[in-house]
């Protein structure tokens, strides 16, 4: 860490000498005061212009003596223009004001026009809170996670699922941040929600591809999601009514343009229909999260945000069954303007997931306990060193806390069970443009791991068979990586551009399922000395292009990922054992595909298609016979077509068809008569397929007159509009009036589901 600051020092000392002033400062909502990340500043005139922000709102230009024409915009706020007269460094801090739709001669543009088209990563989609807004979803819960999952590359766990597949990985292989805090199961009610209430998000950026060095510990994407920091100009409500649920979201200043809060919650209320009926009323079924967020500038070089989320599903039924689970996490973060051209992030992050699973009988108390813990410190600091180089060097240390899936009958300690691990990185990244047609992303993270004694380990045989059980005093397993990255875009024109990009990531933490769907019953594990870290090799090549002054784009993206150490359970395996590791096998994974999307940004009529062909597979020995088979998330097809339409300044409605290949699903493929008793015969890994799916999704959403303080809307979606009975299970019987026949029992969730909804805000 010392030679990386030390180079940095170096940088810092070696551009002092050049002959340019620095013009920095902080981008905002105008009514708000809302940090705007990836705001775009540009500057006419001047040699490789042009930055944007970053994830504080904060920018650096290195310019040269003159008078410059300075715009910035922001995708759905006025460009600001103005004359700029450089004659020594300066801070300028803009102030944006959201556009309103009735100025139909305002220019409303942002990073998305031509961004895209110019950053050297691959892979990079930024989700639009407003337009999440307006699509149509189950149940009319507006959900960020759902809307992704129409991208190319993006695939659903299953019907209405919050889980998701990012170009062949598994469920467990994506890293999922809130405000830099993990979060290891981020759905609600099995999955059919997920936890992050879009009232208190403000950005979402997906990196399916090639992410910068500061993020790792996972193979397959990671998902940045940050949520508001508050109204630090006026105090605001608002929230939502809907069928099975409210939300309520309140803001404000604590000092007027100095501080601010945001309080943000959720909860369905489906517990008190329950009660309503004698014969439920002592059954609950719910869920609720509460978001929150303090911001205090300290003075105008410091800042401190604190910011948590507390989230938790709870279902019981008549005192004899009970499953409850949930996410906590917590993020206290320091930002330091130490020079114009240094930024320093300091954090102290905390994450906590946990299950409980209780039976109760009249001789017996049954719980099965599983979890999580992360503490995790991280500094970076971020080194503008001029406007075509930027460097950013950190380190991260996360002390993890792993309770595996327990029966608990007796209230024993599990002490002895539970693993811990220490696991740290230290990286370096550097964003150069050495010309105007070229941008180049590199990096390199340096990882560790230390399994941590004071725990039960096991030695396995070459049948993994347990022959010993012991517990170290200090390390019982440990590894080191380089993660190499790169990521070029080369512009062919103007209007189209050329992105080839190589990674290598490491995983450490690890779900083990039988279900294509995350449920909160998968097992969590550690990398031990029988479970070895996943590796994770991406190469990926791809062509952009923009049309009509950026109201068109089109992408066509090729992957190859090459994965070691993919576990998965062995035949007959006994997932719920509590020494897990002789249950489970390891071995390679491949995953390639092709992806295509087109999308209109600009104009009343909006949306996008997106395709994606690919494949997932996994080659263990000592399943499927040592031959290659598919991965669970393994779908060949996989299409979305999304449309908007502004029918006026008050009313817009939307459409959202989805078409895919059926699940990957291993089906018996014969059956034995033992005793009376039925034996499935099971014999290729996930050999089968389910039946294809698709749906079409139908919303509106209408603007009620709005008063001078207050305004609101309606809400309409309509869930798989024609009707398909997409199957969620099949399962294989023996038929009730002919012992010698198998039938297939198909099960379907939803058929039309309509939903209604009132968002309200003054």
């Amino acid at each position: 860490m010392r030679y990386l600051l030390l180079l940095v020092g170096l940088l810092a000392t070696s551009n002092s000498f050049a002959q340019n002033f620095t013009l920095s400062g902080y981008i905002k909502d105008a009514k708000t005061g809302e940090a705007l990340i990836g705001a775009v500043v540009a500057v006419s005139g001047a040699p490789a212009r042009g930055t944007v922000t970053n994830v504080y709102g904060y920018y650096v230009l290195s310019l040269p003596a003159g008078t410059y024409d300075f715009q910035v915009s922001y995708l759905g706020y006025t460009m600001l223009k103005q004359s700029l007269i450089m004659r020594a460094s300066q801070k300028l801090n803009i102030e944006l004001k959201p556009a309103q739709q009735q100025l139909k001669e305002v220019l409303v543009t942002g990073e998305a026009d031509d961004q895209r088209l110019r950053q050297s990563q691959m892979g990079v989609e930024k989700m639009n809170i407003a337009t999440v807004n307006k699509l149509p979803i189950l149940f009319g819960e507006r959900d960020v996670l759902k809307s992704m999952q129409l991208l190319p590359g993006v695939k659903a766990g299953g019907e209405g699922q919050s889980g998701f597949s990012v170009r062949g990985g598994n469920l467990d292989q994506n890293l999922i941040l809130l405000d830099d805090a993990p979060v290891y199961n981020a759905s609600h009610l099995l999955g059919f929600f997920s936890t992050f209430n879009s009232d208190a998000i403000k950005d979402l950026t997906l990196h399916k591809g090639t992410a910068p060095a500061n993020f790792g510990g996972r193979l397959a994407s990671v998902v940045d999601v940050r949520m508001k920091e508050g109204n630090n100009q006026k105090y605001n409500v608002s929230g939502g009514l809907g069928l099975i649920a409210s939300r309520l979201n309140v803001e404000g200043p604590i000092q007027e343009g100095r501080s601010s809060f945001l309080l943000s919650g959720r909860r369905t209320y489906a517990d008190v229909f329950l009660r309503l009926n004698d014969d439920f009323a002592n059954n609950s079924l719910y869920f609720y999260d509460f978001n929150a967020k303090l911001n205090y500038r300290l003075t105008d070089k410091d800042h401190i945000y604190l910011s948590g989320y507390f989230g938790r599903d709870v279902f019981s039924f008549d005192d004899q069954f009970g499953i409850n689970w949930g996410n906590a996490t917590g993020t206290l973060r320091y930002t330091r303007l130490i020079s114009d051209k240094l930024f320093l992030n300091s954090s102290l992050i905390y994450s906590n997931y946990d299950y409980n699973i209780g039976f109760s009988t009249s001789a017996l108390d049954i719980n099965i306990n599983s979890g999580i813990e992360d503490w995790n410190i991280k500094q970076e600091l971020q080194y503008f060193a001029s406007n075509t180089q930027q460097w950013k060097v950190g380190y991260n240390v996360i002390y993890h806390t792993v309770t595996p899936g327990l029966v608990n009958a007796e209230n024993t300690d599990i002490s002895s069970l539970q693993k811990r691990g220490l696991e740290s990185a230290a990286y370096v990244s550097h964003d150069w443009k050495p010309t105007e047609r070229f941008n180049i992303t590199s990096g390199l993270r340096v990882s560790h791991f230390a399994a941590l004694g004071g725990s039960n380990y096991y030695t396995l045989d070459a049948n993994r068979t347990v022959i010993d059980t012991f517990n170290p005093a200090g390390v019982a397993a440990q590894y080191a990586f380089l993660e190499p990255r790169i990521a070029v875009n080369y512009n062919l024109t103007t209007t189209s551009s050329l992105k080839t990009s190589y990674t290598r990531n490491t995983q450490h933490i690890h779900l083990v399922s039988n279900a294509i769907a995350s449920t909160p019953t998968d097992r969590w594990l550690m990398t031990t000395n029988n479970v070895a870290p996943e590796i994770g090799d991406q190469f990926s090549i791809g062509y952009f292009r923009n049309f009509k002054e950026n109201t068109y784009e089109f992408s066509v993206e090729t992957y190859y990922k090459w994965m070691q150490n993919q576990l998965d359970y062995k035949d007959g395996a006994n997932d719920q054992a509590t020494v897990i590791d002789p249950e489970l096998l390891f071995g390679d994974g491949r995953a390639y595909g092709l992806e295509w999307l087109f999308r209109k940004n600009k104009g009343r009529f909006t949306g996008w298609l997106s395709y994606t062909i690919s494949r997932s597979e996994r080659r263990i020995d000592g399943i499927n016979k040592g031959a290659w088979y598919a991965a669970r998330q393994d779908r060949t097809h996989d299409v979305a077509v999304v449309a908007l339409y502004e029918i006026s300044e008050r009313f817009n409605v939307s459409a959202a068809w989805i078409y895919q290949t059926g699940n990957a699903v291993t089906f018996p493929a014969g059956k034995y008569n033992i005793a009376d008793q039925v034996v499935w015969l099971y014999t290729e890994r996930n050999g089968y397929r389910m039946p294809a799916y698709h749906r079409l999704d139908l919303g509106a959403t209408y603007q009620l007159k709005p008063k001078r303080k207050y305004s609101s809307e309606l809400a309409f979606s309509l869930y798989n509009a024609y009707g398909r009975q997409n199957p969620f299970l099949i399962n294989f019987e023996q038929s009730a009036t002919n012992p010698n026949r198998t039938v297939a029992v198909q099960t379907a969730l939803f058929r039309w589901v309509p939903a209604v909804s009132w968002n309200f805000k003054f």
